[in-house]
């Protein structure tokens, strides 16, 4: 009979463990029992292999760190309320804003289960809200006519048809005046570039304008006169720019096409604030609604304080 040998290849490393294991074996200084645990203390890399050396595992959690780890909040159950808790006079004195939070809540509710309950507990609210708004609605129009003078715009700023007539006509007169008045020394400076279709449209304004106020208006070509146009920070054509004698003030009345009513409007403000007649706060006012409820700063001179009792 044949006997076949079977040769396995054995790495170094093995083999050199294992005659150190049967030496020490041999010298008696290791048992079976310490051989088990040492073998799978020293074979334990091989019998794992899958893992190697570079298997990416998170690392098992500290007992300190798993004891420190705060537990999840417990969700209190939501407290609905209902109107069994509140009476009529309780909801109609109640702060605004406590009073929103709950029709807001309510509303949810009879959203979440339209009952009949739920549903007549939110529309009752939006009732008391409804005449929460109608008292002070009231109660406004009260105040408002007992303090006319104070709060009422209707006798600067009419809005009836024959008040409105009126009102335009004070305006247009005022701003006739001012213009006239203000010829002798101030002037316009019309700028405009080449080929530049709305320029000749302005133009044609400008001549309307010339013939009622007999003004001086200067045009400046941009492309010609570099200078000015960059000391007057010009980049739209065309533009026009109020100047007065004597000062280095100066306004820009529009950019662009402007109709001759727009025109009239614009200088009318200009020139008033280069004057020293208006300031920003009050740039949109007439002459005839100073110290009128179209004045912003008018009430700071009247010291008066209407909301404290005379008593």
């Amino acid at each position: 009979m044949q006997t076949t040998f079977s040769i396995k290849p054995c790495r170094f490393g093995d083999l050199f463990r294992l005659l150190s294991v049967c030496f020490l074996i041999v010298a008696g200084d290791v048992t079976a029992a310490d051989l088990g645990a040492t073998s799978e203390q020293q074979y334990g890399f091989y019998n794992d292999t899958k893992h190697g050396w570079f298997w990416y595992e998170n690392p098992p959690l500290e007992q300190e760190e798993q004891a420190n780890t705060p537990l999840p909040p417990i969700k209190e159950p939501r407290i609905i309320p209902s109107l069994d808790s509140y009476s009529i006079d309780e909801l109609w004195n109640m702060y605004p804003d406590d009073f929103q939070e709950l029709l807001n809540v309510l509303q949810k509710k009879a959203v979440q289960t339209p009952s009949e309950q739920s549903i007549l507990e939110y529309l009752t609210m939006q009732d008391i809200a409804r005449r929460k708004a109608l008292a002070y609605t009231n109660a406004t129009m009260y105040v408002t006519q007992k303090y006319g003078e104070l709060f009422n715009v209707n006798h600067v700023y009419p809005t009836a048809g024959p008040g409105v007539t009126a009102r335009v006509s004070m305006q247009n007169d005022e701003i006739v005046q001012t213009i006239n008045r203000a010829g002798n020394d101030h002037a316009l400076i019309f700028f405009v570039s080449p080929g530049c279709g709305f320029c000749e449209k302005q133009a044609g304004i400008l001549s309307y304008f010339v013939d009622k106020y007999g003004w001086q208006i200067k045009t400046v070509d941009i492309s010609r006169n570099i200078n000015s146009a960059a000391r007057f920070n010009i980049t739209i054509t065309p533009t026009l720019l109020l100047i007065k004698k004597g000062q280095n003030n100066y306004m820009p009345v529009a950019s662009g096409v402007i109709a001759m009513t727009e025109l009239e409007r614009k200088l009318y403000r200009a020139i008033r604030l280069l004057q020293g007649n208006t300031r920003e706060d009050t740039f949109l006012m007439y002459d005839f609604q100073k110290g009128s409820a179209f004045d912003p700063t008018s009430i700071l001179n009247k010291g008066e304080q209407p909301w404290k009792s005379s008593d």
